[in-house]
């Protein structure tokens, strides 16, 4: 027997303007809100409400059977409620239904945890409320930012009260044992972690309108036939991947959503399977040995590790002085800084001022607003210095 369980990460960053260093000292207002709206409605449009509705659909028709998860940002969850009160409610319709389970996450999806524990803490409570509050849900599984995971971070989150922490299923820290099983922390055998299968994951987030792959088309019946190959020798089978990619990194004219329209049904029809969330797979299963990650991993570019946000010096310096500026931005109580302040942690801007080359600079490149790398990098830093230049004038200020 062998549980599936299909989760989703839905993420919709706030993207800065063309802040030029000339903005700096006397334009104040730094994100670009007719672009934000504009990608929010076209991915709300194209995904989050037809894959919503079809799921409702699919939950009741297979008399809740088919379970899935998801994660969604506290800044996408904002962006809901303002501008797209309908994607709000399609989540709630999802969670009133009792088959779906919503995980916890840094509220500002960002990279905190490596720079701040407090910071960190502050966000997942942030993000934990706003859980409670639209879906009536205490997050029991945590989701760190595109699945960043290591030992420390495993251990700190169990001590938040977390039974589970999703992660990607590196190979080099396998060492030959396979994904679909649950795992736990050399240091703290009270976490379970739920590792990502990514090469089936990925045959469904980035292969499937490949018509170069081998195996195009990818039909339900296919992939319900590749899960049922494992289900003698796994626990779980864990597909990870955005939301987005349904209608909008898979368009709809690709078939993407007739495969997610009879998956369910022939999953279910395979003697063994059933889709189960990541809370009821840590209910269910006894881990089977250890994942020692001493490094961060990640589910993003090919080296799966923190290279997308951390690959060049233009990075290094962003990510470090945004952070610095945490004691100051707390100590002036000024709420309106402090949303400013959290909003530049969005680690979408350190990603799109990557410069890695070949498949994963395409990637970065297709998610990026901006012209290059750099262009991120000038825009994001003349932001930091008016924001610097702000908090400056505050503290002497108070100080008069």
């Amino acid at each position: 027997m062998s549980s599936i369980c299909l989760y989703f990460q839905v993420h919709q960053p706030y993207r800065l303007k063309q802040y030029s260093f000339f903005n700096i000292g006397s334009e104040h207002e730094y994100f670009d809100e007719e672009l934000n709206i504009s990608i929010l409605n076209k991915v709300a449009d194209k995904c989050y409400i037809p894959a919503n509705k079809l799921m409702l659909e699919l939950i009741k028709k297979h008399n809740k059977q088919f379970r899935i998860a998801y994660s969604i940002s506290g800044v996408a969850l904002e962006q809901f409620e303002k501008y797209r009160p309908d994607v709000l409610e399609s989540f709630a319709q999802l969670a009133r239904t009792g088959c779906v389970e919503f995980l916890s996450e840094t509220y500002y999806h960002s990279l905190s945890f490596l720079y701040s524990k407090d910071e960190f803490v502050r966000q997942v409570e942030k993000h934990r409320e706003k859980i409670v509050e639209y879906f009536n849900q205490v997050p029991k599984v945590f989701r760190n930012t595109e699945c960043i995971y290591s030992n420390e971070l495993g251990d700190f989150v169990q001590k938040m009260g977390f039974k589970g922490i999703l992660a990607e299923g590196t190979e080099t820290l396998l060492h030959g044992r396979s994904a679909n099983y649950i795992y736990t922390s050399p240091t703290n055998n009270r976490i379970k972690i739920l590792l990502r299968n990514y090469p089936l994951s990925d045959d469904i987030a980035f292969r499937f309108s490949n018509q170069n792959w081998s195996e195009y088309p990818l039909t339900a019946t296919k992939f319900a036939g590749w899960l049922s190959s494992y289900k003698n020798i796994s626990d779980c089978i864990n597909l990870f991947m955005d939301y987005e990619t349904f209608g909008e990194h898979q368009w709809d004219g690709s078939g993407i959503f007739n495969f997610l329209a009879h998956l369910p049904t022939e999953v279910l029809s395979q003697k063994g399977l059933s889709f189960h969330t990541p809370s009821e797979i840590c209910e269910h299963f006894e881990t089977s040995g250890i994942y020692d990650a001493h490094n961060y991993t990640s589910w993003a570019d090919t080296e799966r590790d923190l290279s997308a946000w951390l690959h060049n010096s233009m990075q290094e310096e962003t990510l470090t002085k945004i952070y610095t500026m945490r004691h100051d931005i707390l100590a002036l109580k000024n709420k309106a800084l402090l949303e400013q302040w959290s909003q530049l942690q969005i680690s979408d801007h350190f990603y799109y001022m990557c410069t890695k080359y070949w498949s994963d600079g395409a990637v970065h490149k297709y998610f990026s607003p901006y012209n290059s790398p750099y262009d991120a990098y000038i825009y994001y830093i003349n932001v930091l210095a008016d924001l610097e230049l702000t908090i400056n004038t505050e503290k002497l200020q108070k100080m008069l």
